[in-house]
């Protein structure tokens, strides 16, 4: 997820507004994360679940690979419910 262009769509915006998220935070998740989960069979671009931390905040960002305009498009932004995801938030409870 090195390419030149970053996408946000609406609702990524939107989440983020909502849940106080920055630009900043997003772009950290992008470079210093982990993929914890992959969606390749996702159309038209295959989608990817990241975590990553902003000091002590976990945050979920899930972006699609639009390898064609090299594009990395933000989906979207969240902070991993507790109740959901084990203690390192990189996977689910069962």
């Amino acid at each position: 997820m090195a390419f030149e262009s970053l996408v946000f769509r609406v609702h990524a915006v939107q989440r983020m507004f909502q849940r106080h998220v920055g630009e900043p935070d997003v772009r950290h998740v992008l470079s210093a994360g982990t993929v914890i989960e992959r969606y390749l069979e996702d159309r038209p671009y295959p989608s990817y679940l990241m975590l990553g931390w902003v000091g002590s905040r976990p945050l979920h960002v899930v972006v699609a690979d639009n390898s064609e305009a090299r594009e990395t498009i933000i989906i979207t932004v969240y902070e991993p419910d507790p109740l959901q995801w084990d203690a390192d938030f990189a996977r689910r409870k069962r």
